[in-house]
């Protein structure tokens, strides 16, 4: 058997697993952001867990992506720029810049990709597949086959029409790509061990691993497509409309009303409250963590679902 190979492409530390027969290469990253920590412990671990005597292809493995934003221990490295906004990047440009360049060649060198992600010290989301909606009816068939298989409650296709992403990368390159969501805060081991069964599950999918049975999506599994402008943009939902104390008057996963109070925003003392209305019937896919919140901080996200308002 071939051993797993440590490789570093343009400053991006990744290694590659090589399986004795051929097959697609499947990259899967983490750490697009610095405080997202459950797909950085996942990667890690799937290099020991895949068996290239099993494997059909090569699974090429990125769990820091952002090494600044990381050694920061923050969203964003020193130069302030969010990754997940600049891609694909430039060679020449600052940390950011080059680290989105680098991880863009390697998502147009690849047959499929996952990109691992949570919520970092600011949110708590819903676990959650999600996928671009692209215009290619086999991306898109294979894009849905992935997230099916991912295993997780929620399976999420939202507009391919946001710019600047690790999946606008992929969406240009014609690579098949899904991402994942997972709580946020820490490093929850049932997410680490939900991403690396995720991983395995779209290995299996995709012909890159035995399996005995199809790809098919959880029984509880809620599944939603969204194409319209903006959805699947988890920093844009309910902005905060005032500086102060978000407290939170639901709960991940709860089905709300649209004007129903799903937070209060209060001032220091707590003598003035403003109330944060759900601008939709849905399901509170993504919550803000931290209590502090200035004007125009997201709040929450509320997916329209099936059933949401009954």
């Amino acid at each position: 058997m071939m051993a797993t190979v440590a490789i570093d492409e343009a400053g991006l530390p990744h290694a590659v697993v090589a399986g004795v027969r051929p097959g697609q290469t499947l990259l899967v990253t983490a750490g697009v952001h610095g405080d997202e920590y459950e797909g950085m412990a996942a990667i890690r671990a799937l290099r020991r867990r895949v068996d290239p005597g099993l494997l059909r292809g090569r699974l090429v493995l990125a769990p820091v992506v952002n090494d600044g934003a990381f050694r920061a221990g923050a969203r964003v490295a020193a130069d302030g720029l969010d990754l997940a906004r600049v891609c694909p990047g430039r060679a020449d440009g600052g940390p950011t810049e080059r680290a989105a360049f680098a991880v863009s060649r390697m998502i147009a060198a690849s047959d499929a990709y996952v990109d691992l992600h949570s919520g970092g010290a600011g949110l708590r989301v819903l676990p959650l597949c999600g996928y671009a909606l692209v215009r290619d009816p086999g991306i898109l068939a294979t894009q849905r086959r992935m997230a099916a298989a991912f295993g997780l409650p929620f399976v999420w296709g939202t507009t391919a029409s946001l710019d600047g992403r690790t999946l606008s990368v992929a969406r240009d390159a014609g690579v098949p790509a899904v991402y994942a969501e997972w709580g946020g805060g820490g490093c929850d081991p049932a997410g680490v061990d939900a991403y690396i069964a995720g991983c395995l599950g779209v290995m299996r999918a995709l012909g890159m691993l035995p399996s005995d049975t199809p790809a098919a999506p959880r029984a509880d599994a809620l599944v939603v497509e969204d194409d319209r402008p903006g959805a699947g943009h988890l920093q844009a939902g309910h902005p905060a409309p005032t500086d102060g104390f978000f407290t939170a008057l639901v709960g991940l996963g709860d089905r709300v009303r649209r004007g129903q109070a799903i937070g209060l925003i209060s001032d220091g003392l707590g003598d003035r409250e403003q109330a944060v209305s759900a601008a939709c019937d849905g399901i509170v896919a993504v919550l803000r963590a931290q209590p502090r919140v200035r004007v125009g901080d997201a709040l929450a996200v509320v997916v329209e679902a099936p059933g949401a308002s009954s």
